[in-house]
């Protein structure tokens, strides 16, 4: 018998033995107190969840919080009486989290706390807060020089992922990689056998990557739980937000989900405040318009308006109007849909539909402030239209935006809105429209001689600015640049944006041909003598100096329509 006596075998029965005493005596426990029972080590265990307590306190407090399902989490616990365990509680109830607890053997518990390892250094701190840690950023972005470097970190965190569990590190370096990239979009698009990452890069989608629906599921619940969504709505659109803490700044992430064909699409717009961050001077605007701008910015009253599709960059010239004319003797108030980025020292308010505070609403409200300088998001319908011109005549500065597709349309669309044509001349001061193009990457460009096409469409143009500016001295030698692509951009060719603007002063001139019922064409044609470039002669005169392509101006400009 002594020949056939295991050791091995007997510690590992002992083992189950006292294991097996354990969870009865846990159950017996959770009976005399009323609490349901929890074997964690047969339970799946979600980070998430774990992560709402951090390790020192879940080890002090004797707790592990293992499953989380909106705002219900459910918590393993030794004894369910004592202080710590209510401090925990308490804070947890604070964040609207509603807490259940589950009696559980100390095997389980040490069972749950190894999960702990899976948790990366950043920490949800609060619902809808992701604190990443500096040295976590510090880590992308020196491993971050370019997109095929993001490819490969996604791939080595997905594996990880697909092995060990665990979401946020994914999550933190999609984040991360936008930072770092400076892209202003983050998409994750279901396909058939994959997921697709694009990052919008100065305005353009790029192509990052491809990765394994297998770890999708997990990315989007983590995405809808601290963006504030519902997990269990899948066949309708969601809209959410949540902010990262990347060193000392705060950077907000609006989420957009929608359902598709293979599975629900994520957008994630990164509001990064150092993208906003460009003053009045360096919007690319050519130098006499900066001085007409500087002067109409600066009057005490009037109506200026700025127009352009979406993506043009009109928030951020009007966000450099404010910051110009904001000081301690002005009271600015702005009503914006939504307040994407905020400004020190300008009262900002949000639309809010629900509460029926519209730009409508809120331009009457905000008159009653007595402010000197008001932002209207945008002038969509004819009240709010009327009252903006209103405000303009009585003393008030008002910036606007209005939806055309050039500066002289403005004026045709005031008065589709229901606006006299007589009051607009006196309260409408400047119409600005203006584009986004990306600029050339200074260190990879290149020049070559135009085609034909090319070279007679740029001496057109620069014909027709000699009319309007004859001192304004365009050299086209024939040749043009062109995107090469290298590693300072991305393999892009191109690096950064800037404005194409055009604009039209009210003048006695324009104010004449406004009453007339005019239409665009009147309108231009009546603005040729003020000198000032439209976006075409603009873009142009960027193209010859090298600031972009001809390609890429004509992805935002049309350049085909007839040269005035």
């Amino acid at each position: 018998m002594s020949s056939d006596f295991n050791e091995e075998k007997l510690d590992k029965r002992l083992e189950e033995l006292r294991y097996q005493e354990a969870e009865e005596l846990a159950q017996l426990l959770a009976s005399r107190h009323g609490l349901p029972y929890a074997d964690l080590s047969k339970s799946a265990i979600n980070t998430d969840a774990l992560r709402l307590v951090s390790e020192a306190e879940a080890r002090a407090a004797n707790v592990a919080t293992f499953k989380m399902i909106g705002r219900k989490v459910e918590m393993a616990v030794l004894s369910p009486n004592t202080d710590k365990l209510k401090s925990i509680i308490a804070d947890l109830t604070n964040k609207n989290l509603a807490v259940n607890l589950h009696l559980v053997s100390e095997s389980s518990l040490k069972h749950a706390w190894e999960r702990y390892k899976e948790i990366s250094q950043s920490e949800k701190t609060e619902a809808g807060l992701i604190d990443i840690s500096n040295e976590r950023i510090t880590e992308f972005l020196g491993n971050i020089k370019s997109i095929p470097d993001i490819k490969g970190l996604i791939d080595q965190e997905t594996e990880k992922t697909l092995a060990h569990g665990g979401i946020s590190g994914t999550l933190e370096l999609l984040v991360s990689g936008a930072l770092a990239t400076k892209a202003s979009d983050i998409h994750l698009e279901p396909e058939e056998e994959d997921i697709r990452l694009r990052y919008r890069l100065d305005g353009v989608l790029q192509d990052i990557t491809h990765f394994d629906p297998r770890i999708y599921r997990q990315i989007l619940s983590r995405i809808k739980l601290v963006s504030g969504l519902k997990l269990n709505v899948k066949q309708s659109a969601q809209d959410g937000r949540f902010s990262i803490k990347a060193g000392d700044k705060e950077i907000e992430i609006r989420t957009s989900v929608i359902p598709g064909a293979y599975g629900e699409s994520i957008v994630m717009r990164v509001l990064n405040p150092d993208s906003i961050q460009v003053t009045f001077e360096q919007l690319g605007i050519e130098p006499e318009l900066f001085k007409i701008f500087d002067k109409e910015i600066h009057k005490p009253n009037g109506l200026i308006l700025l127009t352009g599709p979406t993506g043009s960059g009109k928030t951020t010239t009007l966000y450099s109007f404010l910051r110009a004319v904001n000081s301690t003797e002005t009271k600015i108030i702005t009503i914006e849909d939504p307040i994407e980025y905020h400004l020190k020292g300008v009262n900002q308010t949000q639309v809010n539909k629900q509460k029926d505070y519209t730009f409508l609403s809120g331009l009457r409200a905000a008159l009653r402030q007595d402010p000197d300088v008001i932002m209207v998001g945008e002038i969509r319908d004819s009240e709010t239209a009327k009252i903006a011109i209103n405000s303009a005549l009585t003393g008030h500065l008002v910036f606007s935006t209005l939806h055309t597709n050039n500066s002289a349309g403005a004026i045709p669309r005031l008065i589709d809105l229901g606006v006299n044509a007589k009051i607009i001349s006196s309260a409408l001061t400047l119409s600005i429209a203006q584009r986004l193009v990306r600029k050339l990457c200074p260190d990879c460009r290149q020049t070559k001689d135009a085609t034909p096409d090319e070279a007679k469409l740029i001496t057109e143009v620069i014909a027709s600015i000699a009319k309007r500016k004859p001192n304004l001295k365009v050299d086209f030698t024939g040749q043009t640049y062109v995107p090469v692509g290298c590693p300072k951009c991305n393999m892009t060719g191109f690096k950064g944006r800037q404005g194409v603007f055009e604009a039209i002063i009210m003048d006695d001139t324009i104010a004449k041909v406004a009453t007339e019922n005019p239409n665009e064409r009147d309108i231009i044609l009546a603005a040729i003598p003020q000198g000032i470039l439209d976006m075409r002669q603009d873009g142009i005169v960027k193209v010859v100096q090298g600031v972009t392509s001809l390609d890429e101006l004509g992805r935002v400009v049309d350049l085909t329509a007839e040269v005035l």
